[in-house]
């Protein structure tokens, strides 16, 4: 199997059948496994699933498990060389899967990437190549954990003017976790997701435990996906507060008082224009 895309839903019907629709038609001619993890859905999702993608691997938690676990859970099942994982509102082009991909082979050294994301307005979405919230970096200036992160010069001046074009391929520190490709030989030296993170930072911890292990992450310009609007949750609610500041706070406490050494491997020399 070369790829297994992964879902976590909970209630996002509507977006998800579209989603689920593009990936079909992105990853026609190529060897695809597509998993959902639906977190105790309310609405329609499982039985939309099931009626209308006979071929998804459906893996249904009666309770929500958080992003996570529950991500952990279709990693640990897949059969796939690399692994995707997806926002349910996530719609691929159909070149997508065969561009990334296709940028994997070619580049062994590269653990995992994110690509260029665009609004259902056709506009550029800023995190695709950022790939931390604002609030995360204040809080490593402010802890000293910006030096973990030079690469993504998260931290520079030059970076809050845009720190890399949109259509420049570039090494980064942190993947969007909208769309993470991820080479799955790399995540069994890593290891999986950190359950510790089950909302927020999971992302930024992942991407970080992959440069500590030697690989490259990469923010992929030469394709694009689209990013349905969806409602966000309430940054005001208890739920976004303990999860979206604990993260942080966990983060903190995993890394700031041991600073692990960097790994880098010997990089090739390459085109950014490739693939």
């Amino acid at each position: 199997m070369k790829l297994s895309a992964i879902i976590v839903n909970q209630d996002m019907c509507k977006p998800l059948r579209s989603a689920l629709s593009a990936l079909h038609k992105a990853a026609h001619g190529l060897n695809v496994e597509v998993m959902v993890v639906d977190n105790a859905s309310t609405d329609q999702s499982v039985s939309v699933i099931q009626n209308e993608f006979p071929d998804v691997n459906l893996i249904v938690n009666e309770r929500d498990l958080g992003f996570a676990k529950s991500v952990n859970q279709a990693i640990e099942k897949s059969s796939g060389e690399y692994v995707l994982i997806m926002h349910p509102s996530i719609i691929n082009s159909e070149e997508t899967l065969d561009k990334v991909l296709q940028f994997m082979d070619h580049h062994p050294h590269v653990g995992g990437l994110s690509v260029r994301m665009l609004d259902a307005e056709g506009h550029f979405i800023p995190e695709s190549k950022k790939g931390m919230p604002t609030a995360w970096v204040n809080f490593f200036r402010f802890t000293g954990l910006a030096r973990l992160f030079s690469k993504s010069r998260l931290f520079s001046p030059h970076y809050e003017a845009g720190w890399v074009e949109e259509f420049e391929n570039t090494e980064t520190d942190v993947l969007n976790g909208c769309f993470m490709l991820l080479r799955k030989s790399a995540l069994n030296i890593t290891g999986l997701f950190d359950e510790r993170f089950p909302v927020y930072g999971y992302d930024i911890d992942l991407s970080y435990r992959m440069r500590l292990e030697g690989f490259r992450n990469y923010y992929f310009a030469k394709t694009f996906v689209i990013q349905q609007q969806v409602a966000q949750p309430s940054k005001v609610s208890w739920y976004h507060l303990r999860n979206f500041y604990g993260a942080m706070f966990t983060f903190a406490a995993k890394y700031l008082f041991k600073m692990p050494e960097l790994r880098l491997k010997a990089m090739p020399r390459w085109s950014s224009s490739a693939v």
